[in-house]
């Protein structure tokens, strides 16, 4: 990358290696964000994107080269992945999804006449509305933080009793949601799509996490690490890989915030 220039960045350049690690550091305000976030990112995609007839010229930089061994771009910062109770890990990933899937198919959800939308924190008259998902009740206190009560319709569990009742390895739906990482992936061994986005998560060192934990009391990192694991899951399969990249089979510049 030849000529950054951005914020307090005059003219820079810089040689970034490709299949390995690359760590940027300093002083702040040094300008480590102007330099990966505000040029290299927007670089990197332009080059990747911009068809070879453009006569488009860059602003922030003067020239890029060595793109050629990379299929695309994607950072991933520390932001939220959600703002309320029924964001989870397991929905964030999209595993949530193969595990109602998987409870859809039983015979007593098949009686019943379950299909997967049956097991879903948004839909009404199969989750909890005593606590609406929450899990909880909430108390406002006066003068102190809120507090909250386990709610006696589901126990915590955030389901009606209806939906409990369908059971899987005699667990149920709550049952799983409150399991760590670690534990859903033991316990659906026999499922390889929700077992390889769990173990990925459980390989970046989020095994203690639980399935149904709400997204708002995650840490930054955490969440940064759901975040890398939802692409990494993403890019195991074909479509998805089709769709993520402008060059179908090669690697990804994964670009971390801290």
């Amino acid at each position: 990358l030849k000529g950054a220039t951005l914020h307090n960045l005059k003219g820079i350049d810089v040689r970034i290696p490709v299949n390995r690690l690359t760590v940027v550091s300093g002083i702040s305000g040094s300008g480590k964000s102007s330099l990966v976030r505000g040029v290299l990112v927007p670089a990197v995609r332009d080059g990747l994107t911009r068809k070879a007839k453009s006569k488009q010229k860059p602003t922030d930089y003067d020239s890029i080269r060595g793109l050629e061994p990379l299929g695309a771009v994607l950072e991933v910062d520390q932001s939220p992945i959600g703002k309320t109770s029924r964001s989870t890990p397991a929905t964030y990933i999209k595993v949530l999804d193969e595990i109602r899937n998987v409870f859809a198919q039983l015979p007593e959800a098949r009686v019943r006449g379950y299909s997967a939308s049956r097991i879903s924190f948004n839909t009404e008259g199969r989750r909890c509305e005593n606590c609406t998902v929450q899990g909880g009740i909430k108390l406002e206190m006066s003068f102190l933080p809120a507090s909250y009560m386990p709610c006696e319709e589901c126990g915590g569990k955030r389901y009606n009793p209806p939906t409990l009742e369908v059971t899987y390895n005699s667990k149920s739906i709550g049952d799983v949601m409150e399991m760590t990482v670690e534990q859903a992936a033991e316990f659906f061994g026999a499922h390889p799509k929700i077992k390889r986005s769990l173990d990925l998560l459980a390989e970046t060192g989020l095994g203690y996490l639980q399935l149904g934990q709400p997204s708002p009391t995650l840490s930054g990192g955490e969440a940064q690490r759901i975040k890398l694991v939802t692409q990494l899951a993403r890019r195991s399969t074909a479509k998805a890989e089709a769709i993520r990249t402008t060059r179908v089979g090669k690697p990804t510049l994964y670009v971390l915030e801290e």
